[in-house]
């Protein structure tokens, strides 16, 4: 997705969408093919000075930085950059910045990094896409003023409490305010003398002059500019009157030329809002036509999850996380340091679609997008994560050799690695018992089993401790039955168990990660739970979402490089953290097992 300016020829293999059916039709109408681009967003005169727009559409994704991105948001990068992307065009990154309370480097910076890892790009065309609202500030004002002067909005100086209790429900019609009729001049000025700072947070607050019976309550005159004497990330204390998000939002598409800004279901009702806002900045000649369209999609719903801004920082300012990063959490950044993939999250996004019909997915389907990823590039490494010393009692302490092991058994292009074999190995506590239930084909004494890669060893016993715990377990080698040899045929065994070498082994802390909630729908009433009764989130943490073990690992992970991926053998696929691993000492993540371990669980709770 380097550049989104690629033909629209690509479009065969994607899946058709009722967004990509509007698209096709305003190309097909020529909708936008009048506009022109004067190379950076600017008014409508300034727009039309330039040459025509060499974009065939314009999209954008528009987040504020006042957090980190969650998988939500992968799902409308995604979707804008690809629209742009097949369809000739290019796809804006926008940062909101209208907040200056809650905004923050930080997050500019982090938004930048989740969306270059996703694979996207906001340089299309010869040019760089990336843009701020705090840049457009100037002309927010210069058109609230025009909006004045055309009798389109007014100061009001209501406290909050008299705006809301004026504004009706959905059932009562709202009442006008008694500064709704001040003079285009009486207006002007105390616009001007809140630009100023006069006055303080709160005192007065710029309208839209619409109807305060509109049926739908966004369209009773919304307010287009507050006081707010913050300091701002960009502008500094420039401003202290900043534009609301929903008077913002439209201006910044049409300075763009964006031609289908696209949201999430929410922003359904705001609609008609943003439409009035650019026909009536059109009509003073601020804006050129054709204006843009806002169409509106599914946001993702996922199970196991919390994706409310609220409840994520509850998350991470009590504690209950490890910061936004914690793999755990559904951020951008945190999905990354587990050891998810873009390609993951991309082919998550074809498979679950656009819509406009809110549905539940369940977390097993993004989960099952990391696995099939995963399994296609992840090398193959052994690891043994509950150690369990076996000592091959006919083989010499100083005895070394080495077998041999596929890198990818599906990619033979891959090679192979040699892998050092001794006299003491690490296997799995779980692969001995002294009394075998019934189907156990592992080691227990008396019995065969073929060491991965290796020997067939037969079992002899076992040390235990003082409290009668196993520390040890003994075997005898069967030396002409190694793996690749004439010899390994003479052996027909059921069992077949992993092992490192005692001597070679790299020891690791590997972190076995999981969902961070024990149920579908955190927070959400339960069978038999009280009318009116409601759960706090927090209730539904998964206790065990987290454990970190000393594993012992095949030697070549020792050198394991920040974010390598890689398949533990039997256990399933893990990535060197980002953050803490150190040249030759890698600390592990557990992205995913090798199968789902919740389809169980899932049913037992009547799922």
């Amino acid at each position: 997705m380097a550049d989104s300016a690629t033909s629209e020829n690509s479009t065969a293999s994607k899946a058709v969408n009722f967004l990509r059916h509007i698209i096709e039709a305003d190309l097909a109408a020529g909708t936008y093919a009048s506009r022109h681009w004067c190379g950076m967003p600017g008014s409508g005169p300034q727009q039309q000075a330039g040459p025509a727009d060499p974009a065939r559409i314009r999209t954008r994704f528009p987040p504020e930085p006042n957090g980190y991105l969650h998988f939500g948001h992968a799902k409308s990068i995604l979707l804008n950059f690809g629209l742009a992307r097949d369809y000739g065009g290019v796809c804006h990154m926008r940062f909101d910045d209208t907040n200056p309370e809650k905004e923050d480097q930080e997050f500019v910076d982090a938004i930048l990094d989740s969306v270059r890892w996703l694979g996207c790009s906001w340089t299309g065309l010869g040019q760089d896409h990336l843009y701020h609202a705090s840049d457009y500030f100037d002309f927010m004002v210069q058109a609230a003023e025009a909006l004045i002067e055309a009798g389109h909005a007014y100061v009001d100086s209501q406290n909050a409490e008299e705006m809301r209790a004026s504004r009706g429900t959905l059932t009562e019609a709202g009442r006008n305010s008694p500064f709704r009729t001040r003079t285009i001049a009486e207006n002007l000025d105390l616009f001007k003398r809140m630009q100023a700072g006069e006055f303080p947070d709160g005192a007065h607050i710029l309208r839209a002059k619409i109807d305060m019976a509109a049926a739908n309550i966004n369209m009773r005159d919304p307010a287009i500019f507050r006081i707010r004497h913050a300091t701002h990330h960009r502008t500094g204390d420039r401003f202290c009157v900043y534009p609301m998000y929903t008077y913002a939002h439209p201006v910044e598409d049409a300075l763009e030329n964006i031609t289908h800004s696209i949201c999430t279901l929410e922003f359904e009702d705001q609609r008609p809002f943003y439409d009035w806002v650019l026909e009536r900045i059109a009509d003073c000649g601020l804006l050129a036509r054709p204006l843009p369209r806002q169409y509106e999609f599914s946001r993702l719903n996922l199970t196991y999850v919390v994706l409310s801004k609220r409840r994520l920082i509850q998350l991470v300012t009590e504690k209950h996380v490890d910061g936004w990063d914690d793999p755990r959490m559904p951020t951008l950044v945190g999905a990354r340091r587990r050891g998810f993939t873009p390609e993951g999250f991309r082919m998550f996004a074809e498979r679950i679609g656009i819509s406009k019909s809110d549905s539940l997915i369940d977390m097993t389907v993004l989960e099952d997008c990391m696995r099939e990823t995963l399994n296609a590039d992840a090398p193959r490494r052994i690891a043994v994560l509950d150690p369990l010393r076996l000592v091959l009692d006919n083989v010499p302490a100083d005895h070394e050799e080495w077998c041999e092991a596929p890198n990818h058994p599906q990619k033979p292009e891959l090679g192979k690695r040699a892998i050092p074999f001794g006299r003491e190995l690490w296997i799995e506590r779980e692969d001995f018992t002294e009394t075998p239930p019934k189907g156990y084909f592992r080691l227990f004494p008396g019995n065969l089993v073929r060491l991965r890669y290796g020997f067939v060893i037969k079992c002899i016993g076992c040390d235990k401790d003082d409290e009668g715990n196993i520390v040890a377990v003994h075997a005898e080698l069967q030396p002409d039955s190694k793996s690749g040899t004439p010899g390994a045929d003479n052996y027909k065994v059921k069992g077949n168990i992993h092992w490192v070498s005692a001597r070679h082994a790299c020891p690791a802390e590997v972190r076995l990660y999981d969902r961070l909630f024990a149920v579908p729908m955190p927070g959400a009433r339960r069978e038999g739970d009280a009318e009116g009764l409601e759960r706090d989130f927090l209730d539904d943490l998964n206790p065990g979402s987290k454990q970190s073990i000393t594993a012992q690992l095949e030697t070549s992970l020792k050198e394991a490089a920040a974010e390598e991926r890689f398949q533990f053998e039997r256990h399933g696929y893990f990535v060197a953290d980002r953050k803490d691993s150190r040249p030759g000492t890698p600390v592990f993540n557990r992205t995913v097992t090798l199968k789902d371990s919740w389809v169980t669980q899932d049913k037992g709770k009547g799922k």
